[in-house]
């Protein structure tokens, strides 16, 4: 059987970096995540968007 979660890398807003990777199931979240997570680039929570 298919495995029914994807490999999501998060991108900060702010700077760009590629901060975090997590995973994700598509067929519950169709939608790209947003979390407000800490960039240690930045120093402090900022928004962070899955790349694709």
């Amino acid at each position: 059987m298919a495995a029914k979660r994807e490999q999501a890398i998060l991108k900060c807003t702010e700077c760009g970096n590629e901060n975090y990777h997590t995973t994700r199931n598509k067929k519950t979240h169709p939608t790209k995540m947003e979390i407000l997570k800490f960039c240690p680039h930045c120093r402090k929570k900022t928004l962070h968007k899955e790349k694709k």
